[in-house]
C-alpha cells in the first residue's frame, strides 16, 4: 500500500512537471493543488488527493482513502478507496462554489451500519442465530456519485476545500463472524451483493498549491 501511495504522488508530480512546460508555451497557466483532509488524519485515515484544472472552470481530482483499522472502538474499519471526479466552479477553478461528479473504488472489511446493534440475527431460516455485533463484511464496491463543496484561498498558495458527496453504491461480499472466523452466510453462494444510497465522501481539504 505504501508503494502504492508513492506511486500516486510520483504519478501526478510528473503531470504537475509536464503541465508546467505546457503552460511555458502557451502562456497560460493550468494550477495543481495536493490536498489532505483534516477531519481524519487526528484519527490515523488518510485522505488525499490532487486536483488539476483543465479549463477555466473546469478540473479533475483523483484521491485516496485509507483506514487501516483492524479495530476502532471493537469494529473492523479497512477501508482501501480511489476515487476520480470531475468538478465544475461556477465563478472559476478552485473558487467558491461547485458541483462534480464522482466514481470510485473500494476494498473493504467492515461492520456494515446495520449491524452495529446489541440485538440478533439470522441468515436464512436454517442458519443460526448470531449476535449481529458479532459480524462483519469482507469485500468491494464501486461508487458513482456526486459531490458539492466549497473552496476558498486561506494564503498565499494554501486553500480550504469543505465538500460533501454521496452516491450508489455496488458492493459485493462475503460475511464473517469475527469470534468464531466462519462465514454466517454460507448457503453455497460465493457473494452477497447490495445495491445503497450512501454519503462516502466529505471532510475538510487543506490544499497547496504547487
Amino acid at each position: 500500500m505504501k508503494k502504492t501511495i508513492l506511486l500516486f504522488f510520483f504519478f501526478f508530480a510528473l503531470l504537475s512537471q509536464a503541465q508546467n512546460q505546457q503552460s511555458e508555451k502557451v502562456g497560460t497557466a493550468k494550477n495543481i493543488y495536493l490536498k489532505a483532509n483534516a477531519l481524519f488524519l487526528p484519527i490515523g485515515i488518510l485522505n488525499a488527493g490532487v486536483e488539476y484544472q483543465l479549463k477555466e472552470k473546469v478540473t479533475v481530482q483523483a484521491d485516496v482513502f485509507i483506514s487501516p483499522w483492524k479495530s476502532f472502538a471493537g469494529k473492523n474499519l479497512q477501508v482501501y478507496m480511489l476515487g476520480l471526479e470531475g468538478r465544475y466552479y461556477f465563478k472559476e477553478a478552485f473558487q467558491h462554489w461547485y458541483v462534480g461528479g464522482n466514481i470510485s473504488a473500494a476494498r473493504f472489511i467492515i461492520q456494515k451500519y446495520y449491524f452495529t446493534g446489541d440485538g440478533y440475527g439470522q441468515y436464512s431460516a436454517d442458519s443460526p442465530i448470531y449476535k449481529t455485533k458479532d459480524l462483519y463484511q469482507d469485500g468491494f464496491t464501486f461508487i458513482l456519485g456526486a459531490t458539492v463543496g466549497y473552496q476558498f484561498q486561506l494564503a498565499d498558495r494554501w486553500n480550504m476545500d469543505l465538500y460533501l458527496g454521496a452516491g450508489s453504491s455496488q458492493a459485493f461480499y462475503k460475511g464473517y463472524h469475527k469470534e468464531l472466523g466462519i462465514r454466517y452466510d454460507d448457503d453455497g453462494r460465493q457473494w452477497n451483493k447490495s445495491g445503497e444510497f450512501v454519503p462516502y465522501r466529505g471532510g475538510v481539504m487543506i490544499a497547496y498549491k504547487l
